[in-house]
């Protein structure tokens, strides 16, 4: 079942939203009347399907051969253009 709440309300209920979605609720957060949010129970299954995912890109980066992750290299990449 989806609920609807306004943002200062979900904000001040924060910890009820947080118990109902432990129970399986999902609630929808609203501001001025449009959807921007959604509280739901997070499912084993989602767990489970991420895990694998996980566990499935990591193997086909190790086969790609793609080496370390260097962050700064990407940050430069990122950040070309913008000045």
């Amino acid at each position: 079942m989806q609920n609807f709440m306004g943002t200062f309300e979900a904000k001040t209920y924060f910890g009820q939203l947080i118990e109902r979605a432990i129970h399986g609720e999902e609630t929808l957060i609203t501001r001025r009347g449009k959807v921007v949010a959604k509280i739901v129970p997070v499912s084993t299954t989602n767990l489970e399907s991420a895990k694998s995912a996980v566990v499935r890109l990591r193997a086909l980066a190790k086969e790609m051969n793609l080496g370390p992750f260097d962050w700064d290299k990407w940050k430069n990449y990122r950040d070309t253009g913008r000045r």
